[in-house]
């Protein structure tokens, strides 16, 4: 008979709290007492094997059809919908995946990323100096301006203002620790049950729908929701509504790319020599130590800590057999941690990647395999812009002595305190930063 691997024993209403609330001290205290595979029993969401061991990830990411699809946040399955491409089972998320690609990779990568650069521009243009305040809100916005682009096109258009606030709301809602609290006691089923939610989420369908609308009327638009629109499968179906409405709303909702930008910028300013490395880099450089930044930033703060996914059939995994049907997690958090791939793999050291490329099953912030994200190459793309363009405008310390811990938010995981800041012109070079704020 197959077994999962040991695992804690407290009751699963415990675990449940531990996951929702913790994590990540839960996951490495399992991983000291049982090693790189144990399973997790969670209230709510059922048995887990967590898997630490990057040969068995590979076994993981390459299997294909074998591995079906989970759920790497609780919260995702309720908000994005089960017809994102995110949440769908094979065959049909490959049939998904290869009708959504020509969205992302047929668009000028040199016009976006100019278009991100911009938008950091004038999002810094509106911060206040010699004062404090939080950057992960900021980092949101200029995020929110870069996706909303992407999906509706470069025009300004002022009813989509009303969307923007709409998704706003949306986030505040996901994000406020109350709901937070409630979606660890009573489950995902909790979410869609909810008035918040409700309130918050219907008006942001509502509005994409109506866009939607639009763009069948106007088919010759270039953006992202008209090219999902003129999308047709192999037997020349297009997408129906449903499938519209989830898609769209994964690409809109607050994804962890604001998340990864505050951190980047909180471990920057906590390691001097660091910061110093990636402001000539902005000024003056290639690029390469940007994008050290952003990969070792990855790696000390992946978006999710574990990637869920479901066995299709039997797999021998950590030493066990496991049966068909066995939710497996390959652990992103203990890999990119593990001290047998990263000497001293607490310590924030962008060199690393300078000394030695990124390992395909080592460093997995994307994940892997069939099911990496879709979006990988252009969220580093729109970290290394925003970081050279805010680095290159003025300069930033930290407003709080200590440094900032990770707390637990919709999607990802944030700087306890938002990413606490304060910013100066920068004194040698004061071009392009003469319409901040005044303190």
């Amino acid at each position: 008979m197959s077994s999962l691997p040991p695992g804690p024993r407290m009751p699963r209403a415990l675990q449940a709290i531990g996951w929702t609330q913790r994590p990540l001290p839960f996951l490495e205290r399992c991983q000291r007492r049982y090693g790189d595979t144990f399973t997790l029993r969670i209230l709510h969401w059922g048995d887990w094997v967590i898997l630490a061991d990057p040969d068995d990830v590979k076994k993981v990411f390459t299997a294909g059809s074998a591995v079906g699809v989970g759920v790497a946040n609780p919260l995702l399955g309720p908000v994005l919908g089960p017809r994102s491409v995110m949440l769908l089972e094979e065959p049909e998320h490959m049939t998904r995946r290869k009708l959504m690609l020509p969205s992302f990779h047929g668009r000028s990568v040199a016009a976006e990323a100019e278009a991100m650069a911009e938008a950091a521009r004038r999002e810094v243009a509106s911060w206040p100096l010699g004062e404090p305040f939080a950057l992960w809100p900021r980092m949101q916005e200029i995020t929110l301006d870069v996706v909303m682009r992407a999906v509706f096109g470069p025009e300004p258009e002022p009813r989509l203002d009303t969307l923007r606030q709409r998704l706003r709301d949306l986030t505040g809602w996901m994000n406020e620790p109350r709901n937070l609290a409630m979606l660890a006691v009573f489950g995902p089923g909790w979410v869609t049950r909810s008035r918040g939610y409700q309130g918050a989420m219907v008006p942001v369908e509502e509005a994409v729908m109506e866009e939607v609308r639009r763009r069948r009327a106007e088919p010759e638009r270039e953006d992202i929701v008209s090219m999902l629109v003129q999308a047709r499968y192999e037997d020349g179906s297009p997408m129906s509504d449903r499938d519209l409405r989830d898609e769209l709303v994964t690409l809109l909702s607050d994804g962890p790319t604001s998340t990864s930008l505050a951190w980047a910028f909180e471990r920057l300013l906590r390691n001097p020599e660091a910061l110093g490395r990636a402001r000539a880099d902005a000024l003056d450089g290639d690029g390469s130590y940007l994008d050290a930044v952003v990969k070792e930033t990855l790696r000390l703060r992946p978006p999710v800590p574990v990637v869920v996914r479901r066995l299709l059939e039997p797999m021998r995994l950590g030493g066990c057999e496991l049966p068909a049907g066995t939710t497996v997690a390959p652990c992103i958090h203990l890999i990119h941690r593990s001290a047998r791939y990263y000497p001293r793999p607490r310590l924030f050291r962008p060199e690393r990647f300078i000394e030695q490329p990124a390992g395909t099953y080592t460093w997995i912030p994307f994940g892997g395999g069939v099911r990496r994200c879709l979006a990988a190459s252009y969220a580093e793309m729109e970290m290394k812009r925003v970081l050279r363009t805010v680095l290159s405008t003025v300069e930033l310390r930290s407003a709080t002595a200590d440094s900032e811990r990770a707390r637990k938010s919709a999607i990802s995981f944030s700087p306890d305190r938002s990413g606490m800041v304060i910013a100066e012109r920068r004194s040698a070079d004061p071009v392009g930063t003469s319409t901040l704020a005044a303190a």
